[in-house]
Parts: structure tokens; sequence; C-alpha cells
């Protein structure tokens, strides 16, 4: 099935999680969960799985552009509520965080698996693959999209200040041409 599979990764929250007690790593994680499913939900998206430090929706059942849209709204309504839980953390706890999202438009298998007695809703195939590979590209802060995304999305009318970036490689295939809405100023968390 057609779809749009948007990842979305917390970044820095392993140093947060290695300095504070567990019942409050939690907490911080939740909020961020909860952030991500808000956004997801309010633009027709399903939150799928959360695993780490990352939280995966899918957007399906219309339209390829109509998909498209819906998952770079839901990025950047993440990306504008999240602030102000970042600049609180940063206060409160001393270090800053962020999240870099990917996403990217193409096949997906959707169904239940898991072992016996745990089964879950899952989405499987080379678009959950390659929306994982552009979350890794993207940098803290960072949203990076698809070609595919790009073909089917007005830039105008989403606000949104893509730049071509090197490609993406990809095993036994084509190089994948991919965009970024990148900050001005790279965050760097190391200091």
């Amino acid at each position: 099935m057609e779809s749009v599979i948007l990842i979305a990764e917390l970044r820095n929250f392993t140093r947060m999680s290695e300095m504070l007690e567990p019942a409050r790593v939690l907490a911080l994680a939740d909020q961020f969960f909860d952030c991500a499913a808000k956004a997801v939900a309010a633009n027709g998206g399903l939150t799928m799985a959360t695993h780490n430090d990352s939280l995966m929706a899918a957007f399906r059942d219309v339209a390829p552009a109509d998909l498209a849209r819906a998952a770079v709204r839901s990025a950047q309504q993440l990306f504008s509520e999240f602030d102000a839980v970042v600049q609180s953390w940063e206060r409160e706890y001393g270090l800053r965080t962020a999240i870099a999202l990917g996403v990217h438009l193409g096949e997906a298998v959707y169904g239940e698996a898991g072992p016996a007695g745990q089964r879950n809703a899952v989405v499987f195939g080379d678009c959950v693959s390659i929306a994982e590979r552009l979350v890794h590209r993207a940098r803290a802060g960072e949203l990076v999209l698809s070609d595919t995304v790009m073909g089917v999305v007005s830039v105008a009318e989403l606000e949104l200040d893509a730049q071509p970036l090197p490609p993406l490689e990809l095993h036994h295939r084509p190089a994948m041409r991919i965009y970024g809405v990148l900050r001005n100023d790279r965050l760097d968390f190391t200091a």
C-alpha cells in the first residue's frame, strides 16, 4: 500500500538518560512521544511504533500528495510544539536536545506480527527502511525528505525551504535524491 513513513528521533537524549533517575527519563521520553503522536494524529497519521528515542508514524489511505502534505505538516507542527519542551529541559537539566525527522513516500505492508501472545500492529518494507536512513542523515533540528515526497508536495503551499542534499546511496540501486529543511546553526551536543 502506498504510504508515507515519518520517523522522529530525539537527539542527545541518551546523555540525559545517563544523568537522570530512571523515572525522570521515562517521564521525559513520554513528553516527546506524546508531542510527536499528537502532531501525527492532528494531521491524519497513525503512530505505529516507538523504539528507544524514536517514533515511527504512517500516513495512508489517501492520494500520495495528501499523504506527503500531512506528513510534512506533522513534522512542522512537531518542530514548533516541541521547541517549548526543549527549552524547558535545557533550563531544568542543563542539556540541549532536539529532534530530527525523516520522511519517505513508497510502498509498505501493514498487518500484525510478533511472537505468540505479543502481536502488534506493524508496518514493513523498503519505505520504512528508507525513512530510517533519512532520519539518520538529518542533523539535530532538521527534516530530511526523499525525492518521492518532494515530487508530490507544493513547497510554496507548505512554506517548506528544502535544499538538495548529497544523494542517499542505496545498495544495488541508483542513488536517491534527498532534500533537507536545514538549520542555519548546527546544534552541537559535544560541548
